[in-house]
């Protein structure tokens, strides 16, 4: 396999390797290693997308990745970055990153960066910082009873499944809502999640999937424009996921949403930070309009 580069860190000497040159197992092997529960379908879908790079050692151990994904010439988003705990503070990580950035000249950077990692993005420039918060467990619809908790805003409109006609109105509002076209993601992404929209007027007006991922099920995207839509249509997944695993990301300033999720069973368990080089990574087309409530996934945005 051809290397890209080489470094070397103490005793260590890490080979750079083009990512899909790489048995994913091994990719799999390491994410585990770290904590990170993708699946080995998780990997698989990620390298379908993107490209990425891999540090090899002299045995051939993959002890680093990261990713990127083009959403148009100029943007692209990075994701798995992951090394080794032992080489975390080596500078493995910013080795990775700046090998990234070399090999997308003049291209906007987004990501959502862990809390461990926000502190190297931060010296490589990265800001216009948005929370993340990481909702996860088991589902629980019975709490949903608005005699246990909080009854949530009803929304105007029809609730139905996802049809194959309503892939077009997907991305026109997933694009209005970050800015971007991800028409890949979502080739990717529909045949394995299912789905439900909105409709107000003979128009759909917000949708949300849900697919296997990680330890069960998670919910994303979700674009709406207000909170009380995202939550009719992310209400199905709970009751059809009761009592299993299920996780959601979304924005801290979604309060609501956050709080359906708390009542639902998926509890607040860790946070990230969505962040941009050269500019804010999401941006809606439309004030007051469509705009992500959960994210695809941390590694699609």
């Amino acid at each position: 396999m051809e290397t890209i580069a080489r470094l070397h860190i103490d005793t260590f000497e890490l080979s750079l390797r083009d990512i899909r040159q790489v048995d994913p197992t091994l990719l799999h092997a390491l994410s585990v290693s770290v904590g990170w529960p993708h699946r080995e379908g998780d990997w698989q879908m990620l390298l379908d997308l993107g490209q990425g790079l891999a540090a090899v050692d002299e045995i051939g151990r993959v002890v680093g990745t990261v990713m990127w994904l083009r959403y148009r010439p100029d943007f692209a988003m990075v994701c798995m970055l992951i090394t080794l705990p032992r080489l975390q503070e080596q500078g493995a990580g910013s080795w990775l990153m700046e090998k990234a950035h070399e090999l997308n000249p003049g291209v906007v950077f987004g990501l959502t960066a862990t809390r461990e990692a926000k502190r190297l993005y931060r010296s490589l420039g990265y800001g216009y910082e948005q929370k993340v918060l990481r909702c996860q467990g088991e589902a629980a619809p019975d709490a949903l009873n608005p005699g246990k908790v909080m009854p949530f805003a009803r929304t105007e409109g029809s609730l139905r499944p996802l049809q194959a006609e309503d892939h077009d109105s997907l991305l026109r509002l997933d694009c209005a809502a970050i800015g971007l076209d991800r028409s890949a993601v979502f080739g990717s992404l529909l045949p394995v999640s299912e789905g439900h929209v909105l409709i107000r007027n003979e128009e759909i007006v917000s949708f949300a999937l849900c697919r296997p991922f990680g330890r069960g099920h998670v919910i994303g995207p979700v674009i709406a424009a207000t909170e009380a839509d995202a939550i009719a249509v992310s209400r199905p997944y709970v009751e059809v996921h009761a009592g299993r695993f299920l996780r959601a990301d979304t924005p801290a300033c979604n309060t609501a949403f956050t709080n359906f999720l708390v009542a639902s069973g998926m509890q607040i368990h860790d946070s990230a930070t969505s962040m941009g080089l050269g500019r804010a990574p999401y941006m809606p087309s439309i004030p007051g309009g469509p705009r992500r409530i959960a994210l695809a996934s941390q590694a699609l945005g």
